[in-house]
């Protein structure tokens, strides 16, 4: 059993599935701090300085007015925190639109380099209709 597991852990597709885990959670951090750094404040300016991170309702429990979704957990609140899910949705739709750009421009560069190996001088599949014409007026002749 663990020599299925080495040779399973040894083969290409596992090593390079866990090379890209890895790069996915450090490029998740990244898009993260866009959309928190950069995107939400642009947000904020067409809604008037609305920030979605803290936008919730209370369900149950008290709540000061004007208390930040942390603390409103912290105060021991049921809430329904759909600003954080906002926001969410939009590191997903980033990220979805980044990787399917990346995968793209991958895909361009394989197919650009497998067409210039596929690349076959223009040679005629088999004789012309002309050709094919003149033999069969021959052979007509020969008879």
């Amino acid at each position: 059993m663990l020599k299925e597991f080495k040779a399973f852990v040894a083969k290409g597709n596992v090593m390079d599935m866990a090379v890209g885990i890895i790069i996915g959670a450090a490029f998740t951090a990244i898009v993260s701090s866009l959309v928190s750094d950069l995107i939400n404040p642009i947000i904020g300016l067409f809604t008037g300085g609305l920030d979605f991170t803290n936008n919730y309702a209370v369900l149950a429990g008290e709540v000061p007015a004007g208390a930040s979704l942390e603390a409103a957990r912290e105060a021991g609140a049921s809430v329904f925190a759909y600003g954080a899910f906002i926001m969410a949705v939009i590191n997903f739709l980033i990220i979805a639109f980044v990787v399917f750009m990346l995968v793209r421009y991958v895909n361009r560069i394989k197919d650009a380099a497998a067409g210039k190996k596929e690349v076959a001088p223009d040679v005629p599949a088999g004789p012309s209709e002309v050709d094919l014409l003149i033999e069969i007026r021959d052979s007509l002749k020969a008879r």
